[in-house]
């Protein structure tokens, strides 16, 4: 059974809130879903970014009040 997990990463700035996905993908099944949350602009695109190039896919991104959604699945 697939879940959605949230990431919170508001606060901290780049790496943090792509080092914290990383760990939560650690301990998530294949076909979770995580969301992440930052309000490090740069995260918008670090992100995705990484997911590209590990493999995991990349959902969408949203932006509110200064705050980014970025919404992935773990695939491997």
């Amino acid at each position: 059974m697939t879940e959605k997990k949230i990431v919170d990463g508001r606060g901290s700035f780049c790496p943090g809130p792509l080092m914290e996905l990383i760990v939560a993908l650690k301990s998530s099944q294949i076909g979770d879903v995580l969301e992440v949350l930052s309000t490090d602009k740069g995260s918008a695109d670090d992100i995705p970014e990484w997911l590209r190039k590990v493999g995991h896919e990349y959902i969408s991104t949203t932006e509110s009040n200064g705050e980014w959604h970025i919404t992935i699945r773990k695939t491997k």
